[in-house]
């Protein structure tokens, strides 16, 4: 059963310009994988979706809403699928100077704008944003807490003096909360290590565990060989795929998340700054990470949360990789989200908890069920373009009871004026349907025999 919806009407999206602040940057050492100075072209958009297969291209004719789906396992927690934007803006994407990058908007999913996304770079310390991944499920699920007190082990000894470090002392008690800080604020390679013990029992085993995350997300680049981003044959990943992690992070923990906002951090009396400059230029930045090593250049992936019509608030994330310079990172950076905001605007596909259909269900209490979303939907399109496309909603028919509230029962997939493929979200029940009595099923059963001759 297929649905036509009208599109909605576009959302008018108010971004101001804001002033650049010159901050004086001071050079790290070369090889510190900790993200850069301690205070601190352009390719077409390419379509790719980092949760799909190796060559990251959705195809046009996107499943006809079987009942697995890619946006569905958004909503099971596995996989962000991150679908591409299929009409260009009218303004192509900046200039950068990033070896490979991309633009996304975390409020719909999409990939916006990206150049050479798939290419294999070093992660340096943005491997961080993986371990405080797992750091931060971890405190989700109780196995530790941000007040308990962990004794460092031997091997924060061998992070060098020329490494970031927020300066634990092996067998020195420090609590979680200073770790998560430490590693975060400071990037410190040192906490990482010991965060990584506490949650994996060993480095090894949590660098296992990194790998099976990345997996399981759908980043098909990457492979880590370390907890902190040191240079290795092994440790691996892209620009893409690093975007997927940080949609995650920041959709699966908005707990967490605010730490990477904070500007500073003092330790052991040492105060170290937060080393994302962004974070002073635009306030509208609050995120994520920086990176930096001799082979994988400066990096940053930034993400900024701007108003939206309606009270709504529009969240779109940066990744910049294999820069030459710090400044340029932070530039192309800004340049980046500012595209993002003014050349593309975004619409309310549904609100949450509206119902888009209210097909017949058969064996149950009720002999129909309202159906729609769970949660506010979202499209981002083209500044100028909302109203150049069309929403289908295909059911999973006949629908049988029972029916739990909040099962998928089909996909409304956002179709272009082309008829090409924009986004595709998955249509629940909104209300639970119990099963019928044995008389019930039975008629329903007898009914549903004379559908299929």
């Amino acid at each position: 059963m297929r649905l036509n919806l009208h599109p909605m009407q576009p959302f008018l999206l108010s971004v101001g310009r804001h002033d650049l602040l010159d901050l004086t940057s001071l050079e790290s050492p070369p090889n510190t994988a900790g993200g850069g100075a301690p205070f601190s072209g352009g390719a077409a958009p390419s379509h790719f979706a980092p949760c799909s297969t190796e060559d990251m291209t959705l195809p046009n004719s996107f499943p006809r809403l079987s009942r697995t789906v890619a946006l569905a396992s958004v909503m099971a927690g596995t996989c962000l699928a991150l679908i591409p934007q299929l009409a260009a803006a009218q303004v192509p994407p900046p200039a950068v100077n990033a070896r490979s990058w991309v633009l996304i908007d975390a409020t719909s999913n999409q990939v916006l704008a990206s150049g050479n996304p798939a290419e294999r770079v070093e992660p340096a310390s943005l491997t961080k944003l993986m371990t405080a991944y797992l750091v931060f499920g971890a405190l989700a699920d109780k196995k530790i807490s941000m007040d308990q007190i962990v004794m460092p082990s031997e091997a924060v000894r061998r992070v060098g003096t020329d490494e970031s470090r927020m300066f634990i002392e092996a067998n020195k008690p420090v609590t979680v909360h200073d770790l998560v800080y430490g590693m975060i604020i400071q990037s410190g390679n040192d906490a990482a290590i010991a965060l990584a013990e506490l949650v994996g029992g060993s480095e090894a085993n949590f660098v296992t565990m990194m790998n099976a995350a990345a997996q399981k997300m759908g980043m098909a680049q990457t492979h880590f060989a370390d907890v902190n981003g040191m240079p290795d044959p092994q440790h691996y990943t892209s620009a893409g795929d690093l975007g997927v992690l940080s949609a995650r992070l920041i959709r699966d923990f908005p707990q967490y998340y605010g730490i990477f906002s904070i500007k500073e951090f003092m330790y052991n009396k040492i105060k170290q700054p937060n080393r994302n400059r962004l974070l002073w230029i635009d306030p509208t930045v609050d995120g994520l990470k920086t990176g930096h090593t001799e082979a994988a250049g400066y990096c940053l992936i930034a993400s900024a949360k701007r108003p939206a019509a309606e009270g709504t608030t529009r969240r779109l994330v940066t990744v910049m990789m294999g820069e030459t310079k710090e400044h340029d990172r932070v530039q192309d950076s800004l340049k980046m989200l500012d595209y993002g905001y003014q050349a593309y605007e975004v619409v309310r596909l549904f609100h949450a908890g509206q119902a888009v259909s209210t097909p017949r269900i058969y064996k149950g209490t009720a002999t129909q069920v309202k159906v729609g979303v769970q949660a506010d939907q979202f499209v981002t399109m083209p500044r100028g373009s909302a109203n150049n496309f069309k929403t289908t909603v295909t059911l999973n028919e006949p629908l049988i009871a029972p029916l739990a509230l909040g099962q998928q029962v089909g996909v409304a997939t956002v179709l272009a004026a082309d008829g090409k493929n924009i986004t595709s979200v998955p249509v629940v029940a909104l209300v639970a349907v119990p099963e019928a009595g044995v008389l019930g099923r039975m008629w329903d059963s007898l009914l549903l025999s004379f559908q299929k001759k």
